[in-house]
């Protein structure tokens, strides 16, 4: 068996092969994308293991190393200290110390998703960011009226508001432009939101996970399918708290001795989902009982500590999730 750690980078992949020995069998640097990689492993002669960083495209590339490796490993960049905080770093070294890790069964291993997951994820991405242009839109066209004197109200977006606001006259010929511009921008958004929407509606409807998730009171189909995509596998983490960290619900910690300071949550994952969580906790401890339990709890009847409290039951939330997805047990109310 050969071992071999891979440096990866846009224009270049350094390579190193190593020996079950630990001895170095063969350096090179190669050009020419994921298809050049897959031909430098095939010329390996024997049975190969390799090892490289999670980054973006880690998905395609591992599937693609599948076809010429016997074991292809995503290492953990943020659990790989050996290589973050080495004095020797370069792209020779980093790929060596990869293929040592490999040899000795260190590598902290990165979960990356099949390929229908991956695309999962990125349609529930997109969705959120034509949201984010949708308000962005929708800002502008506030900010056209306040510049010369008009407001709607809170009635500007239904369909009487857009009517009024296609018809309103404005003293300049380039201002009308401008308006006929962002209702333009306006409904392209809106169509895209639309198609997005049934897309994942229709792949929410046909998974168990998120129909179980969405019997939590307060969660939706985005929030279910967000949690569900991203924690994909519900039995890679060993214990339900270990969903809180990869969510990054958990606060930031400097322990020592008997000292004990705790900061702000450390926002590390996927944003999207921290932000439906949060969401979903607001809601929830409206209609749960036991979530609002767990809020008012934290709460301690001071009300400065409102955002501390809901993303505390967000992260209740996201334990009770991945633990329903564990059982496949519905949402049940505590006494």
């Amino acid at each position: 068996m050969y071992y071999v750690g891979l440096d990866v980078h846009k224009s270049q992949v350094t390579m190193c092969v190593l020996a079950k020995s630990g001895e170095v069998s063969m350096r090179r640097v190669i050009h020419g994308g994921t298809r050049a990689v897959v031909r430098a492993l095939r010329g390996v002669k024997g049975r190969v293991a390799v090892c490289f960083e999670a980054s973006q495209g880690a998905g395609h590339f591992r599937d693609a190393l599948r076809g010429a490796a016997e074991r292809v490993v995503v290492a953990n960049p943020m659990q790989l200290r050996l290589i973050a905080k080495s004095k020797r770093k370069n792209d020779k070294a980093d790929a060596e110390k990869l293929a040592k890790l490999l040899i000795l069964n260190m590598v902290p291993e990165a979960h990356v998703p099949e390929i229908e997951v991956r695309a999962w994820r990125q349609m529930i991405e997109y969705r959120r960011k034509l949201l984010g242009r949708r308000t962005g839109v929708k800002s502008a066209i506030r900010s056209h009226l306040r510049a010369y004197g008009k407001s709607a109200g809170q009635c500007l977006w239904t369909r009487a508001g857009l009517k009024w606001l296609a018809s309103e006259s404005f003293p300049d010929a380039l201002a009308v432009a401008r308006r006929d511009l962002l209702l333009d921008e306006l409904r392209e958004a809106e169509e895209r939101l639309r198609r997005a929407t049934t897309v994942l509606n229709g792949k929410a409807r046909t998974h168990p996970g998120v129909a179980l998730l969405m019997t939590i009171p307060g969660v939706g189909p985005r929030t279910a399918e967000a949690v569900m995509a991203y924690i994909d596998d519900p039995r890679r983490f060993r214990r339900t708290n270990q969903v809180g960290t990869y969510f990054g619900l958990i606060p930031e910690q400097d322990q020592s001795a008997s000292v004990n300071r705790l900061g702000h949550i450390t926002r590390q994952g996927p944003s999207a989902v921290r932000w439906l969580l949060t969401e979903a906790a607001w809601q929830g401890i409206r209609k749960s009982p036991t979530l609002r339990r767990h809020y008012d709890r934290v709460l301690r009847g001071d009300k400065k500590r409102g955002k501390i409290a809901a993303v505390a039951t967000a992260h209740f939330l996201a334990r009770a999730m991945l633990a329903m997805l564990k059982t496949g047990e519905e949402w049940r109310e505590v006494a």
